[in-house]
């Protein structure tokens, strides 16, 4: 099992395996044919409230993924987990974001509960 996180606007890659968008909204300027998402489970994805009070720069990276990690919790965003789980269980799954810091975003949270 692999999963990793990428930019949702770079170029697919042979071995990404199941592309699963992670973000609420649709990254602006991009086509969704050239996007090559496979998922877009938007259960998944901080709530509104709490990516802007992130974007604000009202709190830490810390703050936020202990936050997000609690919205996860909840039945139906647990549901998409464990969906993407099960992908991850059977190949390589790549985790896209529009994030210009990937590494300061939902998606390594994501990953961290996926190797867990």
């Amino acid at each position: 099992m692999s999963v990793r996180v990428r930019r949702v606007y770079d170029p697919a890659e042979p071995d990404d395996g199941v592309r699963v968008l992670v973000d609420r909204l649709w990254p602006r300027g991009l086509a969704k044919d050239a996007a090559r998402v496979d998922e877009w489970p938007k259960a998944l994805t901080p709530s509104t409230e709490l990516r802007r009070w992130y974007h604000a720069g009202e709190g830490t990276y810390e703050e936020f993924a202990e936050r997000y990690e609690a919205e996860l919790a909840d039945e139906e965003a647990a549901e998409a987990l464990d969906g993407v789980r099960d992908l991850a269980g059977k190949g390589d799954v790549t985790l896209l974001t529009a994030s210009k810091t990937p590494e300061q975003s939902h998606a390594t949270v994501l990953v961290r509960l996926l190797e867990d």
